[in-house]
């Protein structure tokens, strides 16, 4: 390695971790000023997700559409699950399910879809049936029957939260550019998996998506969201750059096909391993398309 190589490598990391690191703790004067980045570090900085470079339709030579279920009691994908419990933990340090909903409560993801072909949009409140299930106790019942009015105290709810979230959903293209002449991901869409919470706690309760959200309209608010880097605590990985790096693990449960994009589930019915197989089956017809290309 010679003189300009290693400077320029020195230079990088400097600045990586200058902008990755929990901003201001080592200057700060009081804790509210941790994390806090003054405007002229924000200009210095200049930290924006990375954009996509144009793909010409021309260009593709190959694509297939999948959907991967990433389950999250798997440790590899545990930095996209935790922390669960933000009570005694810094306010910068969240789920990417709170990630997710604190933005589309405050309007920067403006759009969220009821599913994975985006063409429905959905609300907050309109999606609200799956996030909360209010009930009554039946001590309010009976303040009800008898023409009282409920108190507050009778009246049970019970919202969904990151820890009840048990994975995602992701969909994603995969195209073989014959311009780079490679084999790309490219993510479109991420939805959170939680049990029905009108059965939730219970044994009959089935999982379900809440909700949508195309990837490429959120990548800003993910960007800015960090996530635990269990290395090195100095440098945390952003949630966009977890996902579009594919630093997760999932398993294909269903892909584009002539059948109206049926799951695997819908034809290997009630056998986990042959699922697993087919699931195992469709990764290798992709990669093997790519080493097919240089076969002569």
């Amino acid at each position: 390695m010679n003189l300009k190589s290693f400077l320029l490598t020195v230079a990088t990391v400097f600045t990586v971790s200058s902008v990755f690191a929990q901003a201001n703790i080592l200057n700060a004067k009081s804790p509210e000023q941790i994390g806090v980045r003054t405007e002229a570090q924000k200009a210095v900085d200049n930290d924006k997700p990375l954009e996509y470079g144009y793909v010409d339709d021309r260009d593709v030579l190959y694509a297939k559409m999948v959907w991967e279920k990433v389950v999250l009691d798997e440790r590899s994908n545990f930095p996209l699950y935790y922390p669960i419990d933000t009570n005694n933990i810094g306010k910068n340090r969240r789920s990417l399910y709170d990630v997710l909903m604190k933005s589309v409560k405050d309007g920067e993801i403006e759009n969220i879809y009821d599913d994975s072909y985006f063409t429905t949009k959905r609300t907050l409140k309109d999606i609200e049936a799956s996030l909360v299930k209010i009930d009554t106790t039946e001590l309010g019942i009976e303040q009800l029957n008898a023409g009282e009015e409920l108190s507050a105290e009778y009246i049970d709810r019970r919202d969904i939260t990151a820890a009840d979230v048990k994975a995602y959903h992701v969909k994603g293209l995969w195209y073989f550019d014959k311009r780079q002449a490679e084999m790309k991901y490219r993510l479109l869409g991420i939805a959170p998996v939680a049990e029905d919470v009108n059965f939730i706690d219970t044994e009959n309760a089935d999982l379900v998506e809440l909700f949508w959200v195309f990837f490429p309209d959120a990548r800003e608010v993910l960007h800015e969201a960090k996530s635990f880097n269990n290395e090195n605590s100095s440098i945390p990985f952003s949630f966009d750059h977890i996902l579009n790096s594919r630093r997760f693990h999932g398993y294909i449960y269903k892909e584009e096909n002539v059948q109206g994009d049926r799951k695997i589930s819908e034809y290997v019915s009630e056998n986990a391993l042959m699922q697993l197989l087919e699931s195992e089956r469709i990764k290798d017809k992709i990669r093997d398309f790519e080493l097919d290309m240089w076969t002569y």
